[in-house]
């Protein structure tokens, strides 16, 4: 408050400076003709009328003139030989100013607030006998005009309502439908009576709801509009209500990647698993043993003293897929046959080893 005291007392000041008593002698002009004289008196004129406001009208200050001017015009010329005042006492006193008006503006406020939770505590005695009203627990009224069919709003949702807010006297302080469109938000992030109102409403439906000040913005008001307790009224209208976006949703996403990794990791092991069963050596190797296939056992037996991979090499070019699957029946030399040995159900062999793991 001390800087926009300053600034309008200085604007005054400055308003005032074309006066014959602040010009030592020079006439009032009374026509404006270069281009100095017109921004001049146009810079004048606007500082007078926002000084005149700051000072008179909203903040009431009673002025000395005389002296407002004195020292306008002393700082304004830097006359230092003549300042009543240093810099820190006029800052001192302009603080002392601004806090004994705020102190003076919190008494009234306090005086009206009283006031307010008087008038409005009488309303509701009054109110609550009056046809149709409806009374909760929590000391909120309101009045069916239209009942609502569609869903009721719980925790979290998020609602779409029009409203109509007023003063116990009937002054409005706020309107969706004045706006002309209705206010979307969670139903969470309001004032307690609206939160609960909307609570006890279906889609559709319209009431009229008296919400005491302990349920609204109590006895500090909200800015110049709405009074410390002022009781307020509201003519309010739900929409729509919906749940908000889960956050859970989100998460549940990734788990998609999670199974096709799982899936990509059975899909890399039934390649591994593909080559012994379905590689086409194995065939010849299943007909070995119609004809004699503890010879072709043998090779596989020798391999480990003599290095038989030369030997297979002549056996076909496909012996490579086997031989792949040599290193899982070295870790077994006993288990090695078994692979060659079910040469009747290839399929059913590699199924069972990934489902194993």
């Amino acid at each position: 408050m001390n800087k926009k005291l300053i600034i309008a007392a200085g604007a005054l000041a400055f308003a005032l400076t074309g006066c014959d008593q602040l010009c030592q002698g020079p006439k009032t002009k009374t026509a404006l003709v270069t281009d100095k004289d017109k921004y001049s008196y146009a810079l004048g004129a606007h500082f007078g009328n926002q000084a005149r406001f700051q000072l008179v009208t909203r903040d009431s200050i009673d002025l000395d003139l005389d002296l407002f001017i004195q020292a306008f015009k002393e700082r304004y010329n830097e006359d230092s030989a003549h300042f009543l005042m240093n810099d820190s006492i006029i800052f001192q006193t302009l603080t002392d100013l601004s806090q004994a008006r705020q102190a003076e503006k919190n008494k009234k406020d306090s005086l009206a607030a009283e006031a307010n939770k008087a008038a409005g505590e009488a309303f509701l005695a009054k109110n609550k006998t009056a046809e149709g009203v409806v009374i909760t627990e929590s000391g909120l009224q309101y009045k069916v005009i239209t009942e609502g069919t569609g869903a009721t709003p719980a925790d979290g949702d998020i609602v779409k309502v029009h409203y109509t807010g007023t003063l116990l006297d009937g002054t409005k302080f706020d309107s969706s439908i004045d706006r002309g469109e209705p206010l979307e938000f969670p139903i969470g992030a309001v004032i307690p009576g609206w939160t609960e109102m909307l609570k006890l409403m279906k889609v559709g439906g319209k009431v009229t709801a008296w919400i005491p000040s302990d349920l609204a913005y109590g006895p500090r008001g909200r800015g110049p509009q709405i009074p410390g307790n002022s009781l307020l009224v509201f003519e309010m209208e739900l929409i729509d209500t919906h749940a908000a976006d889960a956050p859970a949703a989100a998460p549940a996403e990734p788990a998609k990647p999670e199974v096709k990794k799982a899936e990509v990791k059975k899909a890399e092991a039934k390649p591994a698993a593909k080559p012994a069963a379905a590689a086409p050596a194995a065939k010849p190797a299943a007909e070995a043993p119609k004809a004699e296939a503890k010879p072709a056992a043998a090779p596989a037996a020798a391999a480990p003293k003599a290095e038989v991979k030369p030997a297979a090499a002549p056996a076909a070019a496909a012996a490579k897929p086997a031989a792949a699957a040599a290193p899982k029946a070295e870790a077994k030399p006993a288990e090695a046959a078994k692979p060659a040995a079910p040469a009747a159900a290839p399929a059913a062999a590699p199924a069972a080893a990934p489902a194993a793991k």
